[in-house]
C-alpha cells in the first residue's frame, strides 16, 4: 500500500492500549480486538511474556555489532529469494508509489531447523556459542508471545472452533523472520530530501502479526489511522504513564493475513518510519521486528467467528468488497483460497530491487 493522497504532516501522538498477553479473560481479549479493529496497533507489556530487559538488550547489542561490520563483510550474506540475509541502503522499496529513497539496512533471520541451528549463511561469530543461544532464546520468546496474542485474538473474536484457531495454523515451515534494522545517521552532504525521503516507506505488513522492539529516544514510527486516513500520526516509543524508562513495551501490529482472515475487520494499518523533523539526518535508529507468518500451506479461509461473519454481512449489504485502503493486502485467486506462502512471495517480489536466487 502506498501513501498517495495522504498529507505529509504529523498529528498528535496516538495513544494505544497496553495489553497483558498472559491475561486470557474475555474482557482482555475484547480490549485487544477493539484496538486491532480501531487502530491495527497496540502495545504488549513484557510482563507475562518471556522477554526480559537483558534478553532484549542483548539482541540489540548483536544487531549493532553486525551493522558495524564493513559493507564488504555484510554483502557476503546478501538477501536471497528465501527472504533471508542482508539488504543494504535503497535496495528495498516498501512504497513503490513514491519516487523516494529509503535510508535503512536490514538483516533477516529465518527459522531455525529441528536442531535449533540457522538455515542460512551467517557470520561465524553470530552463529556460534553464546551469541547463537541469544538468537535462539529471542526467537523462541517472539514465537511464544505471538501465539499468546493470536490466542487472545481468538478469545476476543469468540472463535467457534477453539480460541487457538489462529495459533494452530502457525508452525514450521513458514516465513517467520527476525529482522534486525539499522537506520543510519546521514553524513553532511548526503543527497537527501526531508520532504520526500524516509527511513521506511508507507506499507502494511505481509504476515499475521508483527512484534516491534524499539529503543528509548529513537522515535520515527507513524501510522495512518483508519478513521483519519488523510494524516500521519506518530506512535510514541513509551506510552503515557508507562512505568519503565529503559524497556519500552512491545509494539504489535496486525498484518495482511489476519486482516484477510477476518474480512478486513482487524486492520492491517499502513505505517512508515521517518526522520525526526528537528534535525535533517537524525541519529542512528535501531529496531528489531519479528514478522509472524502462518504455516506455508495454511489456507486463507474465513475464521469461524460470529463477530467476523456479522462484519462480512455488513460489508456485503453496504456494497463494500474489502478494506484494501487500510492495508488489506490479502486476496484469492481462482476457485481456492491463497496459501500463506503464495501471498508472501507475491508481496516480496514487489518489494526488493535485488535478491540472490536460492
Amino acid at each position: 500500500m502506498g501513501s498517495v493522497g495522504v498529507k505529509e504532516s504529523s498529528q498528535d501522538l496516538i495513544q494505544l492500549p497496553i495489553i497483558n498477553a498472559s491475561d486470557t479473560s474475555l474482557e482482555n481479549g475484547r480490549r485487544l480486538v477493539d484496538a486491532a479493529i480501531k487502530y491495527g496497533f497496540l502495545y504488549i507489556s513484557p510482563e507475562g511474556t518471556l522477554f526480559t530487559e537483558s534478553l532484549v538488550q542483548s539482541q540489540f547489542d548483536l544487531s549493532k555489532q553486525f551493522f558495524a561490520q564493513p559493507i564488504s563483510e555484510k554483502e557476503k550474506y546478501k538477501i536471497g529469494t528465501d527472504n533471508r540475509g542482508f539488504t543494504g541502503m535503497h535496495n528495498e522499496i516498501l512504497d513503490p508509489s513514491k519516487d523516494s529513497k529509503e535510508f535503512k539496512e536490514a538483516f533477516n533471520m529465518g527459522e531455525f531447523d529441528g536442531n535449533r541451528l540457522p538455515q542460512q549463511k551467517m557470520p561465524e561469530w553470530l552463529a556460534t556459542g553464546a551469541n547463537l543461544e541469544q538468537l535462539r532464546s529471542f526467537e523462541i520468546a517472539c514465537r511464544t508471545t505471538c501465539n499468546q496474542v493470536l490466542d487472545l485474538i481468538g478469545v476476543g473474536l469468540e472463535v467457534k472452533d477453539g480460541t487457538n484457531w489462529f495459533s494452530r495454523r502457525h508452525g514450521q515451515p513458514s516465513g517467520c523472520t527476525v529482522r534486525l534494522l539499522h537506520y543510519p545517521s546521514l553524513p553532511e552532504g548526503t543527497d537527501y530530501s526531508l520532504d520526500t525521503d524516509v527511513r521506511a516507506g508507507a506499507h502494511s505488513d505481509y504476515g499475521s502479526i508483527t512484534l516491534l522492539f524499539q529503543r528509548p529516544s529513537q522515535p520515527g514510527l507513524e501510522i495512518r489511522p483508519p478513521d483519519r486516513s488523510d494524516v500521519w500520526s506518530p506512535v510514541p516509543v513509551f506510552p503515557l504513564s508507562y512505568p519503565s524508562t529503559t524497556l519500552p513495551p512491545i509494539l504489535v501490529n496486525i498484518g495482511d493475513l489476519l486482516s484477510y482472515w477476518t474480512s478486513g475487520l482487524l486492520r492491517s494499518t499502513v505505517h512508515r518510519v521517518i526522520f525526526p523533523s528537528d534535525t535533517k539526518a537524525g541519529e542512528d535508529r535501531y529496531s528489531i521486528a519479528y514478522f509472524n507468518h502462518p504455516l506455508d500451506e495454511a489456507q486463507l479461509v474465513d475464521v469461524p467467528s460470529r463477530i467476523v461473519r456479522e462484519h462480512k454481512e455488513k460489508l456485503s449489504s453496504s456494497g463494500v468488497e474489502d478494506e484494501r485502503e487500510h492495508g488489506y493486502g490479502g486476496g484469492t485467486t481462482g476457485q481456492r483460497a491463497m496459501t500463506a506462502k503464495e501471498h508472501l512471495m507475491k508481496r516480496l517480489g514487489a518489494t526488493y530491487k535485488v535478491r540472490v536466487e536460492r
